[in-house]
């Protein structure tokens, strides 16, 4: 049975305030059912986490007692190389070792306006610009081993709301535009809605910018890659219809590598959209349906037609007997032999019944897609302890996942072990109303990134991680 978000901590008060989620060995818990709480054991529960969150005298971020965190980017305050202050609207990030020590990450920002409306967009500089009409992109960002800022520069520009992304197996970053803007609207002097590689080691790779059109034009949220299959898959946040779940297989004998995405033809490969079915064969309209921890469908892929949608976006293409919709199909990461995909919410705009989050596992192997985690509706989200609306999610080199919250009123990062159960990592005490982005560890698992999204903060928060 599905809990409020009350309901659900009043049942796990011992491991914190949040919810359960995502196991990399099996099934998420029941509430009521953690290895803590068996019938006539009489041991005190086992601490989860790092303990409760403590109020920064600075009032940036709360984190657990030990834990601490230094501003690496600060829109406005902090510089690129070039001397331009940094952009605003930090989103998804990803994070890569740094030749000699420490981390060289890619900072996507999402902003949509035009470059001369926009007070703080990512600069314009000679080779890195794909629309000069636009303020958008990413900025390279190396730290190094304790998370302090070494330098800051441009790796793509003049593209549109980039939101999230994904990291490749071939150490590049995916960053996507959440979109559909055509040229001529706005600004805009191209077409927008693509997704495009940047190269956190080599400037010259990212020049000239060319947008991977074989990977479809629509509001693309983040992407993962399969490192085994060589498929990419691709999320979509659009509503009116609702969005869709997208699979890219490549073409025969094509091996990805640096820079050879962007060499695809337009058309290359089969793009699809995900249909699902239930346990008695029929078929699902929509993620929203399942109210069921554990519910599992078969998926099949359908064949996208027209992926550069010129006339019809890829979601209206379709009729909902044919694929399965879901609102707010946002983060996803490729962890366990499969990939973890989240769901933010779901409304009037669903046929199903709402919710303020799922967390979905889809495993290629089988061709199954399972419901680990629902967040029923939060009736109090200006309370500091109910969550919802799971956004940006990434694997924990800790064990299990860690979760960027983007729903209403108090927003947090959020831990889940591999057993179902979750803690708190970090509150956002400067403005309450602004989400989090890009949770991402270094590769030696000393420091976890992590963004403020408005007005844009970049974070290295350091501390005693443990296994959890």
């Amino acid at each position: 049975m599905s809990l409020s978000r009350r309901g659900f901590l009043g049942r796990t008060a011992t491991t914190g305030a949040g919810v359960a989620l995502i196991g990399s060995t099996g099934m998420l818990l029941a509430p009521n059912a953690s290895a803590s709480s068996r019938p006539g054991d009489r041991r005190p529960p086992a601490r989860v986490g790092y303990g409760p969150l403590v109020d920064d005298p600075a009032g940036r971020l709360a984190l657990p007692k030990g834990f601490s965190y230094q501003i690496v980017t600060e829109a406005g305050v902090t510089k690129l190389e070039s001397g331009e202050a940094t952009p605003s609207n930090h989103d998804g990030t990803g994070a890569f070792k740094l030749r000699g020590g420490g981390t060289v990450l890619v900072n996507n920002h999402e902003l949509g306006g035009s470059l001369k409306d926009t007070p703080l967009p990512v600069p314009h500089l000679a080779g890195l610009v794909y629309d000069e009409g636009l303020a958008g992109g990413c900025t390279v960002v190396e730290v190094n081993r304790y998370g302090r800022r070494i330098r800051e520069y441009v790796g793509v520009a003049g593209t549109a709301t980039n939101c999230a992304g994904g990291v490749t197996p071939w150490d590049t970053w995916l960053t996507c535009e959440e979109t559909e803007q055509l040229a001529g609207q706005g600004s805009a002097t191209k077409d927008h809605g693509y997704v495009f590689e940047v190269d956190p080691y080599d400037r010259r790779a990212n020049r000239d910018p060319k947008p991977i059109k074989a990977l479809g034009r629509f509001a693309h949220e983040a992407v993962a890659v399969d490192p085994r299959r060589g498929h990419l898959y691709l999320t979509e946040d659009a509503s009116n219809p609702n969005g869709l779940f997208y699979r890219w297989e490549p073409p025969r004998h094509w091996d990805g590598g640096r820079g050879r995405l962007r060499k695809l033809a337009d058309d290359a490969g089969t793009l699809a959209a995900m249909r699902c079915v239930d346990a008695s064969g029929k078929h699902v309209d929509d993620l929203s349906r399942a109210t069921e921890v554990g519910t599992t469908y078969a998926v099949n892929w359908v064949t996208v037609q027209e992926r550069d949608a010129r006339t019809t976006s890829i979601r209206k293409q379709f009729q909902n007997t044919d694929i399965t919709r879901g609102r707010k199909i946002e983060g996803i990461w490729w962890g366990d032999g499969g990939a973890y995909v989240v769901c933010s919410f779901a409304r009037k705009e669903s046929p199903g019944t709402p919710h303020d989050g799922q967390i979905w596992f889809y495993d290629p192997r089988r061709g199954r897609l399972t419901l680990k985690l629902r967040f029923g509706v939060n009736t109090t989200p200006d309370v500091d302890g109910p969550y919802d609306g799971p956004d940006n999610i990434s694997v924990s080199p800790y064990g299990g996942v860690i979760i960027a919250e983007d729903g209403e009123g108090v927003q947090h990062l959020l831990g889940a072990t591999d057993d179902g159960k979750t803690y708190p990592v970090a509150r956002n005490d400067v403005d309450g109303d602004s989400e989090f982005t890009g949770p991402i560890f270094s590769e030696d698992g000393r420091t976890l990134f992590a963004n403020v999204q408005t007005p844009g903060t970049m974070f290295a928060i350091q501390g005693p991680w443990k296994r959890c």
